[in-house]
């Protein structure tokens, strides 16, 4: 019994009002299948099909069960608000299930009994409610917002499973609405499975078809004109030929049958919902998303269309890049330019430097960067030349387009590498400059760590633990934006195509540690990927020190006097150097210029 709390049409359950419903839930009690998988928008009926099984079992074939939910809280909600109201208002089940306020029942808000079984509820956070007793029955809710760990018991997927291993006729049924593209359990467990889709015929040429948003069409600025149109010949159907289109339809599976049955569905076939509706919510999303919201849209595909999320940080294109190089050089640096970092990659035969320059207008916002110079050390960084000539370059001046000096504010260099020694033996002493030397750690960690580490290895050296994947990310991120403000990365003409195609050699790859997805950045075999290792620590870096942009904006003209306006793409001439130079000083008494290269 649907229960007026929660349904529009409380009373008896009726499968004809949600026909798709009927082949996941006759699955449920096929023998043959053991794992029946439902990845599904929100509101058409993930959580009934939940319900019915619980009752039909209950009532039916009594069994141990467990249904989990994301918290231990949302699993109390849904036992007060949705489990026990359905008991309530089915008298088969209220002779079977005593309520919880009667004396000496013995049950629980998470914890129902019956003859020959019990309900257990509990949330995928809570891992003494996922491995106390020998469950046959589970049933998996809301699966892609599951804690990524049970405590520090792992996976609570593989452990609620665990508990079902010595049944021989277990049954485990999960459904969900997917979240991340590569990172979504429901998502993975559906490829995994027959992948059956719900087909209806058109009322026009009889042809069965998915429903699919792409065929959605309505009038410019009318979303209240949706209609479908048919993929075959073109006609447009209603939204109530599109509910009967639904009564007549059939689910077909693209791949064999091995024991896991596998549905999608979403909202387009759901009756309760007109085009219109779901129109609209696309044209809002869409028009947040323009704002720069991108939640509005990932919200929408997920919960409207049952379809994953595709990050777009994950991919950046070389050439657009490449393309939108300015015109500026190192030693007239666009007027903009506040603030210099360095990172520092340390390679085996050689150092590799670039240099960032940052400004920042807001506070929160991402920082808007400019690409100063890439300078390579070629020799043995074993040795001490070659770190002569970076503490040289850790002093350099840099001057602006407007006549200002800079020097580097903070430099972050890699300790990762077969040099560990030499970076620490450089670095120690030099960390009142703020030479730091960091060690990139994936995983969800800060850009900057708030406390610095030691290295057991190296006689105490300090070390900064830096989030290189929360770095990445926001690199690639910054990347995608199109137009000079907050975020945006510019550019000069002598960064060459190999540059950018380190920058953007990198692709995340999602990989399954005991049923739990985890992403990682990966370099293509092939590639190098320089660039982007120190455009991370050069980000990273730049949040080692609390910086002023208030008071080095005071310091800076808004324009040079030669332009009113300027978006650093154009500089004008630069005006007479300084009194300092600026130009690179000998390294050491010896230039060795000819183991410079600069692009």
């Amino acid at each position: 019994m649907l229960s007026p709390e929660s349904s529009a049409e409380p009373g008896r359950w009726r499968t004809s009002r949600t026909p798709y419903m009927r082949e996941p839930m006759d699955e449920i009690t096929n023998p043959e299948t053991e794992d029946v998988v439902l990845m599904a928008s929100s509101q058409v009926g993930k959580t009934e099909l939940c319900l019915n099984a619980t009752g039909y079992f209950v009532h039916q074939d009594p069994a141990p069960m467990l249904l989990i939910e994301p918290t231990l809280d949302i699993a109390e909600a849904y036992s007060k608000d949705r489990l026990a109201p359905m008991i309530r208002d089915t008298p088969e089940l209220a002779n079977l299930i005593a309520d919880v306020k009667t004396r000496d029942s013995g049950n629980t808000i998470l914890h129902k009994r019956f003859p020959g079984g019990h309900v257990t509820l509990a949330g995928s956070n809570s891992p003494s409610g996922l491995a106390s007793r020998p469950i046959r029955i589970v049933l998996f809710d809301e699966v892609d917002r599951y804690a990524a760990s049970a405590g520090s018991e792992g996976s609570p997927i593989a452990i609620a499973n665990k508990r079902s291993t010595t049944f021989w006729n277990r049954k485990k049924i999960y459904a969900s609405t997917p979240t991340i593209k590569d990172l979504s359990n429901i998502e993975a467990m559906f490829n995994a499975s027959d992948r059956r889709r719900y087909h209806v015929p058109c009322w026009a040429c009889k042809k069965f078809q998915i429903l699919k948003w792409e065929q959605v069409k309505w009038e410019p600025g009318r979303p209240e004109t949706a209609l479908y149109v048919c993929e075959h010949c073109g006609a447009g159907w209603s939204d109530v030929q599109r509910h009967e289109a639904v009564i007549d339809g059939r689910w077909i599976a693209e791949a064999p049958f091995k024991g896991v049955a596998g549905f999608h569905i979403w909202e387009a076939y759901n009756p309760w919902v007109n085009l219109s509706e779901i129109a609209k919510s696309f044209l809002t999303a869409h028009e947040r998303q323009e704002q720069g919201d991108l939640e509005s849209m990932k919200a929408f595909v997920n919960t409207t269309l049952g379809q994953t999320w595709e990050e777009k940080a994950e991919r950046v294109a070389t050439d657009p890049l490449l393309d939108r190089r300015e015109n500026y050089a190192a030693d007239s640096l666009p007027y903009r330019v506040l603030y210099l970092t360095a990172g520092i990659d340390v390679q085996d035969d050689r150092i590799e430097i670039e240099i960032v320059g940052w400004r920042s207008e807001r506070r929160n916002d991402p920082e808007e960067s400019w690409g100063v110079e890439v300078i390579i050390l070629y020799g043995d960084p074993a040795k001490p030349d070659i770190w002569n000539d970076v503490d040289e370059i850790t002093k350099r001046v840099w001057t602006t387009e407007d006549g200002r000096q800079l020097r580097l504010a903070a430099v972050a260099i890699d300790s990762g590498g077969h040099h560990t020694a030499a970076v620490y033996k450089f670095c120690s002493p030099r960390t009142g400059r703020h030479v730091y030397a960091v060690k990139g750690m994936a995983g969800a960690r800060p850009l900057w760590p708030p406390k610095v580490g030691k290295s057991k290895r190296h006689k105490g050296h300090k070390v900064w633990i830096v989030g290189v994947d929360v770095a990445k990310d926001a690199i690639y991120s910054r990347l995608r934006i199109g137009n000079p403000g907050p975020g945006y990365c510019h550019f000069p003409l002598s960064y060459t195509r190999d540059f950018f195609e380190q920058l953007t050699s990198e692709r995340v790859v999602t990989r399954f540690v005991k049923g739990h997805p985890i992403r990682e950045w990966h370099k293509p075999p092939g590639k190098r990927n320089e660039a982007l290792d120190r455009r991370a620590y050069a980000l990273s870096v730049l949040y080692a020190r609390a910086v002023p942009w208030e008071i080095l904006a005071r310091t800076a003209p808004a324009a040079p006097a030669a332009q009113a306006i300027d978006d650093g793409t154009k500089p004008p001439p630069p005006p007479p150097k300084p009194a300092a130079p600026a130009a690179r000083p000998q390294l050491g008494g010896n230039p060795r210029q000819t183991r410079f290269r600069v692009r």
